[in-house]
């Protein structure tokens, strides 16, 4: 490659560090020179509210997912008990369940006028809810429940990966020193996996801090419930740019927490006989109890929350067929289609020219293009609100003068605002996809081609990409899905009279109809579904999770 042509890549990979970074640059200028009157929040208790809910929710949601996930990565790759080899692949799918869509369904399952309930005081004979006691469902404790049940696969699958690298000698060894089962659990089998925990715990805290939809429909004040408020209720920008940069400083600690539990630490793969290859068996009871346990993961994270929606879903059919929803349908293909195909392009291009570049740069400002995917949708979108505006206002003043024609608010105005905030969120998924499947190809593959006289955007169209187009494929439709299910974003930036499938059924479930609610959330759900079962092949392939 010529020097001419390094330049511009390294000058693009440049400008994408910047685009991703604008909304947290712009943010942290106006939360610093804002000139906000924050005295109010503050003497109203305001903001101490949003951040001491979201620590406690955040302790809550890590608690209960590191024990759902950690429990039942052990117990499918130790143990050997009934419907193991289903269970196992069955504790993937709550991920394709949004966790707003988890909260309108257990909320429809447990609250007074749920069947639940229901039996209860047709069982008792209790006449209301004065006769007995049941907890409350919309409350800090029901948010932390069902947010840990959509998100404990991520501390699954990282924590299982973990545990099939080690050796079964390890449990061996513990066995003949004596040492009981839990003893082995929490001394030797935990902290060898302890990195995987961890990985999997980080997205979990990152998605709980970065949730709206559970939290606002179960009234808990979080920092990200109060950018909302501030912003959408209040008009208040300063305010709202000071709550988004506490959000940057939560992540900012979970990051550097883990960095720093983990540092001296030193963890090894053992490659021969995995742990996996030799499973115990358990007695009888505790093997119905262990499939119990994984049954229950699986049927409140799944199989519940699908089962109402699709009871209400199917109550009328020509809520299928409404304008409303195939709108909705429309703009969301179009906007998280674009979004995806902007994304996984740019990552081949920026990745494919680190790879034959020699700016040593490079190695510094692609993992920092993945930054993105710690920047909560509530925070990317008061950002590009904020760099956005200024620059939207300029360009429409220009044309409007220039051409005498008013054309609105072109970027922030449109769904491009939406596809950009998609792309800033989700290129760290289309990123390491990538890099994993450039990984995989022999350095001497690069250079064949090249030795042929074949140009660089030769070798890579004619040679690498349909090398690696599986897994071009794989990024592209869970960058999609994801984008399919991004609300906080979306919300604050799409234009008027502007719905997705996840506004759709935030809008309709907040006027607590879920039966218009549910078919685009059985849409969202079917579209998960479709990411889940990629998940499940490339693991069953071998590919590390």
């Amino acid at each position: 490659m010529n020097f001419s042509k390094q330049i511009l890549i390294g000058l693009v990979m440049v400008l994408m560090c910047l685009v991703i970074l604008l909304p947290m640059g712009s943010i942290v200028y106006i939360a610093l020179f804002g000139g906000g009157d924050l005295q109010e929040y503050i003497q109203n208790g305001a903001f101490r509210r949003y951040i001491v809910n979201t620590i406690y929710l955040v302790i809550l949601v890590s608690i209960l997912a590191s024990i759902f996930g950690v429990a039942s990565a052990c117990l499918v790759t130790i143990y050997d008990f009934p419907f193991r080899r289903i269970l196992e692949y069955s504790l993937f799918f709550p991920l394709a369940i949004p966790a707003y869509v988890g909260a309108y369904a257990l909320v429809d399952f447990f609250e007074y006028a749920g069947p639940v309930q229901g039996l209860l005081r047709e069982i008792f004979g209790w006449k209301d809810a004065s006769d007995y006691y049941f907890p409350e469902i919309r409350s800090l404790g029901g948010a932390s429940i069902t947010l840990s049940l959509v998100l404990f696969p991520y501390v699954y699958l990282f924590t299982r990966v973990a545990l099939r690298e080690q050796s079964s000698a390890i449990i061996d060894i513990a066995s003949t020193l004596g040492k009981g089962p839990f003893i082995r659990l929490f001394r030797v089998i935990i902290p060898l996996v302890r990195p995987g925990i961890f990985a999997g715990l980080i997205i979990v805290m990152m998605e709980t801090i970065a949730d709206f939809g559970v939290v606002e429909y179960f009234a808990v004040q979080t920092v990200t419930t109060g950018i909302y408020t501030v912003w959408l209720e209040a008009y208040d920008l300063s305010a709202a740019a000071i709550l988004s940069v506490i959000v940057l400083v939560f992540i900012l600690i979970i990051i550097l927490g883990e960095r720093t539990l983990r540092f001296n630490s030193e963890f090894y793969k053992v490659l021969h006989a995995p742990i996996f290859s030799k499973r115990n068996d358990l007695p009888r009871v505790a093997a119905w109890l262990a499939t119990g346990f994984c049954f229950l993961l699986v049927g409140l994270g799944f199989i519940l929350p699908v089962s109402i929606m699709i009871t209400h879903a199917f109550s009328s059919w020509e809520l299928w067929f409404g304008k409303e929803l195939i709108d909705a349908f429309i703009n969301s293909l179009y906007t998280s289609g674009i979004a995806a195909i902007l994304t996984l392009a740019i990552a081949i291009i920026l990745v494919y020219g680190q790879t034959i570049i020699k700016y040593r740069f490079s190695r510094f400002l692609i993992p920092t293009l993945t930054l993105g995917y710690a920047i909560p949708g509530a925070v990317i979108g008061i950002g590009i609100l904020i760099s956005l505006a200024s620059f939207d206002h300029i360009l429409a003043d220009w044309i409007s003068m220039r051409f005498g024609y008013d054309p609105g608010l072109l970027l922030t105005g449109t769904a491009f605002a939406v596809i950009f905030a998609y792309f800033i969120r989700f290129y760290a998924i289309a990123q390491n996809i990538v890099e994993a499947a450039f990984g995989r190809m022999p350095p001497t593959l690069i250079m064949v081609p090249r030795s042929l006289g074949k140009s660089a955007q030769e070798s890579l169209f004619s040679v690498h990409l349909p090398i690696i187009r599986g897994s071009l494929v794989t990024g592209l439709i869970l960058v999609f899905v994801d984008c399919i299910k991004e609300l906080p974003a979306t919300l604050l930036l799409r234009p008027f009279d502007f719905n997705t499938l996840a506004t759709r059924v935030y809008e309709r479930a907040s006027l607590e109809n879920l039966s218009q609610a549910a078919p685009a959330a059985l849409l969202i759900v079917l579209i998960g579904c479709c990411g889940v079962f990629l998940l499940i092949n490339t693991d069953r392939a071998g590919n590390s999770v």
